[in-house]
């Protein structure tokens, strides 16, 4: 369902050999994986495993101890790129939300692209109101995100980077903090995303959606990359065994 990956394309982000330790604990380990355009990328592991400590340290909300990232080609840990404007091409979508609570959904998807990307007014209304029609929640744009449930706050999230017009979007086990009732509307939106061609990076522990969506999945395991492939590899042909062991275990039914 994803774009296909384009080997001949250049990538958006080169991450190489990244490392991230806090205090005496190792948690990344030598993380080296390029976003080409179009991918939609799963990220799949153990709690535990460093997958969102990844995604933060892509995103700068954590500093990494080594290693490089480069953002279409310039390393963003030693250029002068403002952090915002960065943020805004590499977009992230949070497992709880970050809304501002004091501002109902149009503002909380208008005020950050007056801020950084200096639209008028009008012109991020505009944008904001295409793309909360486009995750089904235009007809919340006066409501404050504590009249919302979970599912449709996220939704909002995915509105408010959305209309940033980001290069890429990381999503941070999006679904996690969901009842189970309310995950079904928020995959449906990134199904769809996914589709239209954005460029994803995702960390999830929803198996089925990223055996589905997917151009390729990353398996995890104690602050490293132990396995990655297409989704088919990973999930019917995993080669190393502590990939098996955690598919066998999330395939039985269990979550970690």
């Amino acid at each position: 369902m994803a774009t296909e990956r384009r080997a001949d394309a250049a990538p958006i982000l080169e991450i190489s050999h990244l490392g991230k330790v806090f205090g005496d604990h190792v948690v990344l380990r030598d993380i080296s994986l390029d976003v080409l355009p179009g991918e939609v990328i799963s990220v799949i592991g153990s709690s535990g495993s460093g997958k969102s400590t990844m995604l933060r340290c892509v995103n700068l909300l954590e500093t990494p101890t080594s290693g490089e990232i480069r953002y279409r080609g310039q390393d963003i840990l030693r250029s002068e790129v403002p952090l915002t404007e960065y943020r805004a091409k590499v977009g992230m979508v949070f497992q709880q939300f970050n809304l501002f609570g004091n501002m109902n959904v149009l503002a909380n998807c208008v005020r950050p692209q007056q801020i950084v990307l200096r639209r008028s007014r009008e012109e991020a209304e505009e944008n904001a109101m295409r793309y909360l029609e486009k995750v089904g929640m235009a007809a919340y744009v006066n409501a404050r995100p504590s009249q919302l449930s979970g599912g449709q706050k996220q939704r909002v999230a995915i509105a408010r980077t959305l209309a940033m017009t980001p290069d890429v979007i990381l999503f941070d086990e999006p679904t996690s903090a969901l009842d189970p009732e309310m995950v079904d509307g928020v995959l449906d939106v990134m199904r769809d995303l996914a589709a239209g061609g954005m460029t994803m990076l995702i960390v999830t522990h929803e198996m089925a959606f990223a055996r589905d969506v997917s151009s390729r999945v990353i398996f995890m395991d104690e602050g490293v990359i132990a396995e990655e492939g297409t989704a088919d590899e990973l999930f019917s042909h995993p080669r190393e065994e502590r990939t098996r062991a955690f598919l066998s275990r999330y395939l039985g039914g269990h979550r970690e």
